[in-house]
């Protein structure tokens, strides 16, 4: 026998019961966008390996460890599968000049792929939505960001998602207080881990971040990035928190938040909870002002967050947020060759109208089919028999509420369809 194949590890199927959740969440998350006035855009999966090396850093975990990058075999281009969405999206508005006309307001979403160790939450093929606002220089896009993200989060039903925000200042600021971190780091070298060391020259910031609970008290004690901020930094910082206060969004600031990639600077951001066991952060951002001009377009400022779709589904799901599964409004059993044709017309009609109808296919009895029909969910089976199909009519039978089978000419099926589901709705209510 053959032997059959399986997904790769890390990278799995999201089965129909599971799908259908996921289009539930992702209408209430377009529904959202929307409202703020962020347009969709969609980038190709396989981009240019250069451009996450350019933006993201090439001593970063993600372009040293995670990618997916070959070789293609027809041109030798150097080519990766996205693991994450800013530089594409940055990419594609500078090559579509998209900011010669005027700030821009996008958002995508659609899977991205990092080779880590697949755990809960954190998967090699993973999904994201990503806000980007191009053009943009002021603390209030930076505050609309966190405010949106806050809605999502009421609209959602979540609790206990707590905003952590911290400012990386400019360049000059963080080289400053980089020479002091490196300094400190320095003086308790013996005390680093492997991965400290190893970062200690190439990305020190990252140290910060650990996760290693015998290095918490040295980082505590680090010297603080926000020590090293001039007046426009500050400026901006105390911008953002002006507003969030404003809006009565509660915030803790976090020293230790650096953020994974090179090109942020300036706000910072996560959103975290405990509800999820070790991977906490469900979203993240903040403003990369830098990263037009470093990929090669004129400068502008730009800010932006990410979020991950597993991790805010599992969220969700445990706060008791689920879809119901699509059903069918109309079961169509036939029987016999003439009421066959005469089944696949009278469900064109009746979706030409609206209704989503399930046609029975693959044969069967009446009775076997009668049990399918229930199985599905649908309020209302139509039955056609040959019977039926010589006189162009059909039976109509409510499967959930009261009354009988009756007998429905073709012309006059949608409005009989209609009526039955509006007096089964009614009741349902009470109204009745």
């Amino acid at each position: 026998m053959i032997q059959a194949l399986q997904a790769v590890r890390g990278m799995n199927d999201i089965l129909p019961d599971e799908a259908e959740a996921w289009e539930h969440f992702e209408d209430i998350v377009r529904d959202w966008l929307r409202s703020y006035g962020y347009r969709p855009i969609r980038m190709p999966i396989v981009e240019p390996t250069p451009l996450f090396k350019r933006a993201i850093g090439e001593v970063t975990d993600i372009v040293e460890k995670e990618m997916y990058s070959f070789e293609d075999a027809l041109n030798g281009e150097q080519l990766t599968l996205r693991p994450e969405g800013t530089a594409s999206c940055v990419r594609a508005a500078i090559q579509h000049k998209m900011l010669s006309a005027g700030a821009q307001r996008l958002y995508y979403h659609g899977p991205m792929f990092r080779h880590e160790r697949p755990q809960k939450g954190r998967y090699r093929q993973f999904h994201q939505i990503g806000v980007e606002a191009l053009g943009f220089d002021g603390p209030d896009i930076d505050a609309e960001h966190i405010l949106m993200c806050a809605r999502l989060w009421d609209d959602l039903g979540l609790e206990d998602v707590k905003l952590e925000l911290n400012s990386l200042g400019s360049p000059d600021e963080r080289a400053r207080h980089r020479a002091e971190l490196v300094a400190y780091l320095e003086g308790h070298r013996e005390r680093l881990d492997d991965d400290g060391k190893r970062r200690l020259h190439t990305n020190p910031l990252r140290i910060l971040d650990t996760k290693n609970p015998e290095l918490q008290d040295l980082v505590d004690n680090a010297p603080r990035l926000l020590d090293f901020l001039g007046e426009d930094s500050l400026k901006h910082f105390n911008g953002v928190q002006v507003l969030l206060k404003d809006a009565g969004v509660s915030y803790r600031i976090n020293h230790r938040l650096v953020r994974g990639l090179d090109y942020y600077n300036r706000t910072v951001f996560e959103w975290v909870t405990t509800r999820l066991g070790a991977q906490g952060t469900v979203c993240a951002g903040g403003r990369y002002d830098s990263l037009v001009e470093q990929l090669g377009g004129r400068p502008a400022p730009a800010a932006g967050f990410a979020m991950g779709i597993e991790r805010l589904l599992a969220l969700w799901r445990e706060g008791g947020g689920e879809a119901e599964p699509a059903q069918p409004d109309v079961y169509v059993v036939n029987l016999g060759e003439q009421a066959q044709r005469l089944a696949f017309r009278a469900a064109e009609a009746l979706r030409g109208h609206g209704f989503a109808v399930l046609t029975h296919c693959g044969g069967g009895s009446f009775k076997s089919q009668m049990k399918k029909a229930d199985a599905s969910g649908a309020p209302i089976a139509v039955v056609i028999g040959d019977d039926e199909a010589a006189t162009g009519e059909v039976g109509l039978k409510p499967l959930r509420g009261p009354g009988g089978q009756q007998r429905v000419a073709l012309d006059g099926l949608a409005n009989a369809v209609a009526e039955c589901l509006f007096t089964e709705n009614e009741e349902e209510d009470g109204s009745l």
